[in-house]
């Protein structure tokens, strides 16, 4: 009896010891992996802009509309106010946020990629990454971007006006204030960045 609890001890931890030699990946691999994480770089600072201005797009609007509920002598200095505080928040944030995005994307990333592909698959994705096609494809990336967008707001820009007029007179009515006298009009092109 006690031998074969030994030796079920022994498989168990033997199976424990083979489970965790499989956790850490080759040191080939952890080197494209390496390598892959640090091209992943710029990515945390979209990532950090994206997380941190898109909130912000409402609350500019809102802001907005009550900035017209500013005396008129006011409402300049109340303007500039405003965007210094954005701009601040934007600054402060995202560089919070890229910071924290950059500590956290080297075990994340590389703990993604080694459970998701083996050796030869990463190759295959450093190369592709370390090509003069994927280098061009990426700085195209965002002039292909603002095309489609500025095709499909020359097509659908007209009815989505109308449509946010309508809403806006409808959330107007609900709310029992005056419909504003005019509707936002939806983006002729990619949205800039909040200002520095």
């Amino acid at each position: 009896m006690i031998s074969r609890k030994l030796g079920l001890a022994l498989a168990v931890s033997l199976s424990l010891a083979a489970g965790a030699a499989l956790a850490e990946p080759s040191p080939s691999k952890k080197a494209l992996i390496d390598k892959l994480v640090k091209l992943q770089q710029p990515a945390a600072e979209m990532l950090a802009r994206t997380v941190v201005q898109q909130p912000l797009g409402q609350l500019m609007q809102a802001a907005g509309q009550a900035l017209q509920q500013v005396p008129a002598e006011k409402r300049e200095a109340t303007a500039k106010a405003m965007d210094a505080d954005v701009k601040k928040f934007v600054e402060d944030n995202v560089a919070y946020v890229r910071d924290k995005a950059a500590k956290m994307a080297p075990t994340t990333t590389a703990a993604f990629l080694d459970e998701r592909f083996d050796e030869d698959e990463l190759k295959q994705i450093l190369a592709w990454f370390e090509s003069p096609v994927s280098k061009k494809f990426g700085q195209l990336q965002a002039e292909l971007n603002k095309a489609l967008l500025d095709k499909v707001v020359a097509e659908a820009g007209p009815t989505l006006q109308d449509r946010f007029k309508g809403l806006h007179a409808s959330l107007a009515k609900q709310l029992g204030v005056p419909a504003p006298a005019s509707a936002p009009k939806p983006a002729a092109s990619a949205p800039a960045p909040a200002k520095k």
